[in-house]
């Protein structure tokens, strides 16, 4: 009976390492591409750069009628919208504001209007927001009134005053901002002291090296895709950004961080900028040592005291710090739904 439970157990865990493997793999996309990005990058003698591209914006407008069919039946496999209905179930309440909302793939699973009164949805793409109205239009109309959408920064989002939500959410989206650090401490503002700041991401794994180096070695071809910088360092942001953590999990080998954290004191956040300097992009990833020559992840499924006899590489940082853009941020306000 043992033995039986003991296969059973291995087989599961054959069928998720070999699930994630492949989400990874699709979504990075071939070779080829990511080695024409990195070739991109050299011949631009490293003046170029997807990761560090302030123009995603235009990436996220040109997948956007097609983003849920892409990664639909991932998030499906991988248990992504579990995750997003668990989160928005026990922790979203009263005034709700989504940043980076896309296109509303987490329309369906807030809580009815006797916990959730109002949820605001914004963000930078246009054409992700018309995908979004698009779902509510088809909604009840007591359902509809519930939801607005807004075309914002995240990172200066002045046309809210401080303490104005009871819950601000973001799924998904401090690998897409050009300046993460200021969008967490925007969402903190305009959060009440006693509401809850949500969050799922992913980022790079701090329990399997071998996974992040593979995140390192395919960012700059991950974010020509996607516009998403999948390697930057979740919990270097948070506490760049001085936010109260109250809890936070990692799931899918250390890559899908669930955080749900408060509006840190003013002292904390003004200490955390101070030490933030020039953090605006987290990791920047692409490197030419012997990472780039390592298998497949599935090194990182392995029991660590395996892997490390198996694929005894070096330890190496790939932190390269970037100077924080400062320009000037122009809201524009679209129509309510």
């Amino acid at each position: 009976m043992a033995l039986r439970r003991a296969g059973v157990v291995l087989a599961g865990v054959g069928v998720y390492g070999a699930t994630v493997y492949l989400t990874f793999s699709y979504l990075s996309a071939s070779k080829a591409d990511r080695d024409a990005a990195n070739e991109l990058i050299a011949e631009s003698g490293g003046v170029h750069s997807y990761v560090s591209d302030p123009k995603r914006t235009d990436t996220f407008n040109l997948i956007a009628y097609g983003y849920d069919d892409q990664i639909g039946k991932d998030e499906m496999v991988m248990g992504i919208n579990l995750m997003r209905r668990w989160m928005l179930f026990f922790h979203a309440r009263g005034d709700v504001l989504e940043v980076g909302a896309g296109t509303g793939r987490n329309i369906d699973y807030y809580p009815g209007a006797s916990t959730v009164r109002r949820i605001v949805l914004t963000d930078t793409s246009d054409k992700m927001l018309l995908r979004a109205r698009q779902k509510i239009g088809v909604m009840s109309p007591a359902q509809k009134s519930r939801f607005v959408a807004h075309e914002a920064d995240a990172a200066d989002l002045r046309n809210y005053s401080d303490s104005t939500f009871d819950t601000v959410v973001d799924s998904f989206g401090l690998c897409s901002f050009e300046d993460p650090v200021a969008v967490l401490r925007e969402m903190q503002r305009v959060c009440r002291p006693d509401g809850k700041i949500v969050l799922l991401e992913h980022g790079r794994s701090k329990t399997y090296d071998g996974l992040s180096r593979y995140l390192d070695q395919n960012a700059e071809r991950h974010a020509k895709n996607w516009g998403c910088v999948w390697n930057r360092d979740i919990d270097a942001i948070l506490h760049a950004a001085g936010l109260e953590v109250e809890n936070m999990t990692t799931w899918h080998f250390g890559t899908t961080y669930y955080v749900v954290g408060k509006p840190g004191s003013k002292d904390v956040i003004k200490t955390a900028a101070k030490d933030h300097m020039s953090h605006a992009n987290g990791i920047v990833a692409t490197c030419s040592c012997d990472c780039q020559r390592m298998p497949p992840p599935v090194y990182s499924i392995l029991p660590r005291w395996i892997s490390s006899h198996l694929f005894p590489w070096k330890k190496h940082s790939h932190t390269v710090s970037t100077k924080e853009a400062k320009q000037d941020r122009k809201i524009n306000i679209a129509d309510d739904v």
